[in-house]
């Protein structure tokens, strides 16, 4: 494999067959390239579906009420069914083992002052629960905790923009804030994956939303998270019953699609779960279809090669080259080709996914881009293939009597 001779007369090969070597290697560089661009649209396909969950909690249920749309047991068209306090502990109680988090929520939109700069944003009610159902991560300070909801303390968490909206280049925490008309405490600052809108909301203890907002037990909608350890199925069988139970509770009718509104994040799992196995297979297929033209191309290219130089093969045997020598030199030059021009077509496929990234994003194709252990997968796969493909003429062409090979056209 490091006989310097042997390199040497590789190299004069391939200088002397330029276009036979241009061939060779063209049909991996293709394959290859074509390879890794259609792999890395793939995984931005699947970057862009992870991040319409990356706002959320994945295993994630939401419940609302609104108005009947059904007559049902007494409950005429158009009535408001709302939720109380004792919803939240009537699910508390009666799905523990399915919960992992719940927090109830109300909210309005308010306007909020900071000396001279005022903006509306979204005022939230919640429990410290609701961080982790939201995904949202602290930046300066903390988020609301339970002793803020006990004592119904006058405190919000901000989001990264309502600080920069109000406050500009300082920081918020421990300042006072103006919140339709009432002065907080900011106790914390916080991101979220979900994006800038999710970041222009301010939360505060629920409790304290009940008692300053109208001193009522009503609530607008609860926040769950389900146990983890539930399967697609199970989850999806758990937020069903859940709104059954709902339902029966309130008088509402089952056909009644409006009056108790649910939406579990595990159908929507299941959805895209199955479009991904979907375009992975679809990716797969044409991946393989392309390594296979490759091969193709390979072996096409190994046949004519090595009946070209039947009669080359014919000097060497007749200067003492056993069929050992020439075998390992005709399949190590092609090793090398495949090799040189496989790293070729993935640098190329790479550099073109980045130039070309920011602008697939309008196309919905986030970040494309392939792993290394793939495209050298594929590489040697071709590689492989090449050594298979080039091996049979290559044995066939070392038996061959010098005398033959001589006179051959």
């Amino acid at each position: 494999m490091f006989d310097i001779d042997r390199w040497r007369e590789i190299f004069q090969s391939i200088s002397k067959n330029k276009l036979r070597s241009t061939l060779s290697g063209f049909t991996v560089t293709f394959a290859i390239l074509l390879f890794t661009l259609l792999f890395g649209i793939g995984n931005g396909l699947q970057n862009t579906f992870k991040k319409q969950f990356a706002g959320d909690a994945i295993n994630s249920i939401n419940i609302w009420s609104s108005f009947t749309t059904v007559a049902y047991k007494g409950n005429q068209i158009g009535k408001k069914i709302q939720f109380k306090n004792d919803d939240f502990t009537f699910i508390k109680e009666n799905f523990s083992k399915e919960i992992q988090t719940i927090s109830p929520r109300n909210q309005r939109v308010v306007e909020v002052v900071n000396k001279n700069k005022k903006d509306t944003y979204t005022l939230r009610g919640v429990y410290p629960e609701f961080q982790f159902q939201e995904s949202a991560e602290i930046i300066e300070g903390r988020f609301l905790n339970y002793r803020d909801i006990n004592e119904k303390s006058k405190v919000v968490a901000i989001g990264r923009l309502v600080e920069e909206d109000l406050f500009g280049q300082l920081s918020a925490v421990d300042k006072q804030l103006k919140v339709g008309g009432i002065m907080y405490k900011i106790i914390g600052v916080f991101s979220d994956p979900g994006g800038d809108n999710e970041e222009r909301f301010i939360y505060t203890p629920f409790t304290t939303m009940q008692r300053l907002y109208g001193n009522t037990e009503n609530l607008d909608e609860f926040g769950i998270t389900y146990n983890p350890d539930l399967s697609i199925n199970e989850a999806i069988a758990f937020g069903n019953k859940m709104l059954r139970i709902l339902k029966e509770k309130y008088d509402v009718s089952r056909e009644d699609q409006r009056a108790i509104g649910l939406y579990n994040n595990a159908s929507g799992n299941r959805e895209v779960s199955n479009m991904m196995i979907g375009l992975g297979i679809l990716i797969f297929i044409i991946g393989f279809g392309t390594l296979i033209a490759g091969v193709v191309g390979i072996s096409n290219i190994m046949v004519y090669v090595v009946s070209e130089r039947t009669k080359e093969l014919g000097i060497r045997k007749a200067v003492g080259a056993t069929p050992k020598d020439i075998v390992t030199m005709i399949l190590q030059e092609s090793i090398f080709i495949t090799a040189i021009s496989g790293y070729f077509g993935l640098i190329l496929g790479v550099g073109i996914l980045k130039v070309a990234g920011p602008s697939l994003e309008e196309y919905f194709i986030l970040n494309p881009s392939i792993s290394t252990p793939v495209v050298i997968g594929a590489t040697v796969t071709l590689i492989i293939a090449g050594v298979i493909a080039g091996y049979l003429p290559a044995k066939r062409a070392a038996r061959i009597k010098p005398v033959v090979a001589l006179s051959a056209d």
